[in-house]
């Protein structure tokens, strides 16, 4: 199972769709368990795969350190801002199976919502860790919100050639806000003009891109939905949350999505009385989703979003419209895709992603 440690709540930025608030209340600031506890809660999970997570992970850099000396794990993921990847020591970096950047496209884009100068501090870094021998899954982590043009600040990411993305997934700045929608201007008018015709845009473009050059571009959504419609496969959760994802805080609590720790929904157990093998399925999706006729491919989007509903069931099902948009697209250039596979022009496995939940949760 994948386990979200958080090892501070405390953040280097102060992006706009978050704002870098650490509330003590809800769990400490800075990790205050012992790890020898954490040891023995994984040690009774035969594959764990650990991924850091804040905050900012790396403003903890000598306690991710420990704990990837003292805690095995079959993979090792990073989910950070990119401000501190010089930081982190040669050997360990090359220890990470996926590091997620997160960077939200064309630079004057990501310094609007991350801060002035980040990107070039972002992109300086990943080329660093590039030079520094690291080959693992490399990926451009979005916010997609009201400044963003879906299509271009994607296709920037995925042309970058130094440093070079393997992979570009984004979220949508939806759901997790109240009052609702304050980075939009007129939401609804944002997915009709800007949104999704981006994203039909987007995935000609990466066809055009197999046909073409026989390329298939690392597009996390295309990626996961397309493979679920050539492999004929039914889906759960992409994300995993509270399936076979966890989130433990910094007191030690489980929940089962590193967005909800204030959540009442979200507590599951701990890791000084829990077992691993108690906590899949104690919380899943419920309605309207698990009637919905794009479940079997969509898997319910997002539990918190499911649970909480902050947007109101009308803000919900207006999110929900822009996933139903990006599979009825995919689902268009299903035969021709297939085509291309039958010629040769390209392998049906290099649909076959993500491998194992790298924490990138497919649906926007």
């Amino acid at each position: 199972m994948l386990y979200f440690i958080v090892l501070t709540q405390v953040c280097n930025l102060r992006c706009k769709y978050c704002g870098n608030t650490p509330d003590p209340t809800i769990a400490p600031v800075r990790l205050n368990y012992n790890l020898d506890t954490l040891k023995e809660f994984i040690k009774k999970d035969n594959a764990p795969h650990i991924c850091f997570y804040g905050g900012e992970p790396l403003l903890e850099i000598p306690l991710m350190e420990k704990i990837m000396d003292e805690i095995h794990a079959e993979r090792y993921i990073l989910q950070t801002n990119g401000l501190l990847l010089s930081k982190l020591k040669t050997e360990y970096l090359l220890r990470f199976d996926t590091i997620l950047v997160s960077i939200d496209g064309r630079k004057e884009v990501t310094d609007y919502y991350r801060g002035k100068g980040v990107y070039e501090k972002i992109i300086k870094n990943v080329r660093d860790i590039r030079r520094r021998g690291f080959k693992g899954d490399l990926i451009a982590r979005m916010a997609i919100s009201g400044n963003s043009d879906v299509y271009l600040d994607v296709k920037h990411l995925v042309e970058l050639e130094d440093p070079h993305f393997d992979h570009v997934h984004w979220q949508l700045d939806v759901l997790w806000d109240y009052p609702p929608k304050q980075r939009y201007d007129d939401f609804e008018r944002w997915v009709n003009e800007s949104y999704n015709p981006g994203i039909k845009k987007l995935i000609k473009y990466w066809y055009e891109n197999m046909a073409r050059k026989g390329i298939v571009l690392g597009i996390v959504p295309f990626l996961g939905i397309m493979k679920s419609l050539l492999y004929n496969e039914r889906t759960e959760l992409r994300c995993g949350a509270g399936i076979n994802a966890f989130t433990i805080t910094t007191a030690g609590e489980i929940i089962v999505c590193p967005v909800a720790p204030e959540f009442n929904f979200a507590k599951i157990g701990d890791i000084f009385s829990s077992d691993p093998k108690e906590l899949p399925y104690k919380v899943t999706i419920g309605e309207p989703c698990i009637s919905c006729e794009y479940y079997h491919l969509c898997g319910g989007r997002c539990l918190f979003a499911n649970k909480t509903k902050l947007w109101g069931e009308k803000g919900f099902r207006e999110v929900c419209n822009t996933v139903k948009y990006l599979i009825d697209n995919l689902i268009c250039i299903k035969p021709k895709v297939e085509k291309l596979i039958e010629k040769g022009i390209i392998n049906k496995e290099e649909f076959y992603y993500p491998p194992y939940n790298n924490s990138t949760e497919v649906i926007p």
